[in-house]
C-alpha cells in the first residue's frame, strides 16, 4: 500500500482488509511513508503498518456508518514513520495487533531498530518490529448524541422492563401472601373445628360414663 493511495482515502470511512482479526472500520486520519492513522469506534487511533494491509474498501454509494464525532483541534500521536511512532508511544499502556495469538498489551518500555520490549504484568516481552501489524494506545472519541440516545433509550427502556418485572414480582408476592393467608386461615379454622368436635366427643363420653355408674349403683343396690 502506498502513501499516494492512501492519501486520496484522508478524510474517508474505510474498512481495512476483509475480514480477520486485524479488520477494523474507521476513518483515514493521516498517511505517511510506511503507516496510516485509522480513528475507529471500537479501538480508537490504530497505527497501521502498511506493508501487512492487504486491501482497503471505500463504498461510495453505501457508506459505512461511523458515529463518531471528531472535535476541532482533535490530537494524537504522529511522526513520519511507524518507528518514530513507537517511540513516541514509550512509557504508555499499548495494544499491538488487534486479535488471534499474536496480540499483546502492557506498557511500551524500549524501542529498537529491531525490536519493541513490552512489560504485561511481570512478563518482559520482546516482540519484533517486522510481526507489528498495527498498536494502538489510549485516545478514544465519544458517540454522536444520536447513538447517545440511543443507547439512552435503550437503557431506559431497559428501566421500564425492570420496573414491570418488579411490579409483577411484588403483585405476584402479594398474591402468594394472600393464598397463604387463606390457607392459614383456613387450616385455623379446621383445626378449631377439630378441638370442638373433640370437646363435644369427650363429653358425650363424659356423660356416657357418668349415666354408665349411676346404672351401675342401681343394679348395686337392687342386688342388696
Amino acid at each position: 500500500m502506498n502513501k499516494k493511495m492512501i492519501l486520496s482515502l484522508v478524510d474517508k470511512v474505510i474498512k481495512v482488509d476483509r475480514g480477520g482479526p486485524e479488520s477494523r472500520v474507521g476513518m483515514v486520519l493521516k498517511a505517511e511513508d510506511d503507516h496510516f492513522t485509522l480513528l475507529t469506534e471500537e479501538d480508537g487511533i490504530i497505527y497501521y503498518n502498511s506493508q501487512h494491509v492487504k486491501s482497503l474498501t471505500y463504498n461510495s454509494k453505501n457508506k459505512v456508518e461511523f458515529d463518531l464525532v471528531i472535535p476541532r483541534g482533535f490530537e494524537y500521536t504522529q511522526a513520519a514513520d511507524f518507528k518514530g511512532i513507537l517511540e513516541k508511544l514509550t512509557l504508555q499502556w499499548v495494544k499491538i495487533n488487534r486479535g488471534g495469538p499474536e496480540t499483546l498489551e502492557g506498557v511500551l518500555d524500549v524501542v529498537t531498530d529491531d525490536f519493541v520490549t513490552i512489560v504485561s504484568n511481570e512478563e518482559i516481552i520482546r516482540v519484533s518490529l517486522f510481526h507489528i501489524r498495527n498498536i494502538s494506545y489510549g485516545v478514544k472519541l465519544e458517540k454522536t448524541k444520536k447513538e447517545e440516545k440511543a443507547d439512552s433509550n435503550g437503557k431506559k427502556n431497559n428501566g421500564e422492563q425492570g420496573n414491570k418485572e418488579k411490579q409483577g414480582n411484588k403483585g405476584e408476592q402479594s398474591k402468594k401472601g394472600e393464598q397463604g393467608n387463606k390457607a392459614e386461615q383456613g387450616n385455623k379454622g379446621q383445626q378449631e373445628n377439630r378441638v370442638e368436635a373433640a370437646n363435644r366427643a369427650a363429653r358425650e363420653i363424659s356423660k356416657a360414663v357418668a349415666a354408665t355408674q349411676e346404672k351401675l349403683k342401681e343394679v348395686k343396690n337392687e342386688a342388696e
